[in-house]
């Protein structure tokens, strides 16, 4: 019977690092709710950009899950009073990896990237690394949806298209 205890553990702490894994602040991925909704777009050029780190979350669940798990393969250990106190001893450790855990798989390598707007204003955003670098000087937008900024370089200007004379009607 202590085999059958551990191997729920074992599976709510690895569907625990799978489920961390899935989160992401990269710029190249778009909320689903953030789609078909319309967007505000500033232009601005790139003053400078640096590598920081965004920490990883700690919502609780990651120790929670650790803590069930602990305690699970604590008290399923020796006789019935060792299993009370290891189970509780295991249910700490487990919290405190689970948190360790959980924070370690969220945490993002990312850039902050100092900005100027045509009208003279600085802004900071930091996001997530993504396939787009940014270098002092380059031509950017920063769109917002819903609150959310993200930074990606700004698309060539065309002129717009004229309509040929011989398709404009002669008064």
């Amino acid at each position: 019977m202590k085999t059958v205890l551990r191997v729920p553990a074992v599976a709510a702490l690895a569907a625990l690092v799978a489920l961390s894994a899935c989160s992401t602040s990269s710029p190249d991925v778009v909320s689903r709710n953030d789609a078909q909704r319309m967007s505000t777009v500033v232009d601005a050029v790139v003053l400078s950009s640096r590598p920081v780190t965004v920490d990883g979350t700690q919502s609780g669940i990651g120790a929670a899950t650790g803590g069930i798990v602990g305690g699970i393969a604590g008290g399923s250990t020796g006789g019935r009073r060792e299993q009370v106190v290891v189970g509780v001893i295991g249910a700490v450790i487990g919290g405190v990896v689970g948190n360790a855990v959980e924070r370690a798989s969220t945490k993002e390598e990312a850039f902050e990237i100092l900005v100027q707007l045509k009208n003279g204003e600085r802004r900071s955003v930091v996001q997530a690394k993504a396939a787009e670098t940014f270098a002092p000087g380059d031509p950017v937008i920063l769109i917002t949806t819903g609150g959310k900024v993200r930074v990606t370089k700004a698309p060539a200007v065309s002129a717009p298209a004229t309509t040929p004379t011989s398709m404009v009607p002669q008064s």
